[in-house]
């Protein structure tokens, strides 16, 4: 057998969800390393509507990338990908970061109410926005910005942390309400990033999420989000599960044994 008769197998693109109180920008430490390192990389912007609808819009943005993907969640993110992965019908693998891995029934707002670590109940302001059903309107949340460096950020400078406050996106009441549907760590391998000093999910309730999906587990020091103050931590267990990924995949078709 040559080196002309081998085919390397498909390596997976990462695809990258941001959590409520975040938006796409979240990510950018994460995507330049990917990017430099040669990984295929896009990230998916989360509506924060709600479970079911964000896993759909999650869901359909993720069967729209050609090949197989590496789904990857920070915080509520994590509950959208377990939702929406399975869904896509090209999810290989999840990755969750700082992240929640519900199971099906399981409603974040339980979840937090479950955490002695979490204080993010004690800075949430609420806020309403339209539905688009007459004047009906609905509930969201947004972290008032006195507290977000201490909550959500407290490892980034105090000036960044400003900046990460007044562009934050509000996340409906629904995110934390509704139901989660079958999760995709039953039947997809996993790997989790939980950082020890995260204040907003609950490194507690983070980690025992992690551990019930089986996911592989790499503890960091960090806040919340550790993918902004330490994203070479997220990229080397992103590129951990693309490896393993690799490796596991059955060759192409036409490859010789």
């Amino acid at each position: 057998m040559s080196e002309a008769n081998i085919v390397a197998p498909t390596r997976a693109t990462v695809a990258l969800v941001h959590g409520a109180f975040a938006d796409s920008s979240s990510w950018n430490g994460v995507v330049a390393g990917l990017q430099s390192a040669g990984v295929p990389v896009t990230a998916i912007s989360n509506p924060l509507r709600g479970i079911s609808a964000d896993a759909a819009y999650v869901a359909g943005a993720l069967a729209q990338i050609p090949g197989p993907v590496l789904a990857v969640g920070h915080s509520y993110g994590g509950a959208v990908i377990t939702n929406a992965a399975l869904r896509a019908g090209n999810v290989v693998g999840l990755v969750y970061v700082a992240a929640f891995a519900p199971d099906r029934g399981e409603k974040i707002l339980d979840i937090e109410t479950g955490s002695t670590d979490s204080v993010l109940n004690t800075a949430l302001v609420e806020l309403t926005y339209p539905t688009g059903e007459g004047d009906a309107t609905q509930v969201e949340f947004a972290i008032a910005p006195d507290k977000f460096h201490d909550v959500f950020a407290s490892d980034v400078s105090v000036e960044q942390a400003a900046v990460m406050a007044a562009t934050q996106r509000p996340a409906s009441v629904l995110g934390f309400a509704e139901p989660n549907g079958e999760p995709a760590w039953r039947s997809l391998p996993s790997w989790a990033v939980v950082a020890t000093g995260d204040h907003a999910a609950g490194a507690d309730v983070v980690r025992s999420m992690a551990q019930r999906a089986g996911a592989t587990i790499v503890e960091a020091e960090g806040s919340h989000v550790i993918m902004v103050s330490r994203p070479q931590v997220v990229i080397d267990v992103i590129r951990q599960a693309l490896d393993t990924l690799a490796q596991a995949a059955p060759a192409p078709s036409g490859a010789m044994n």
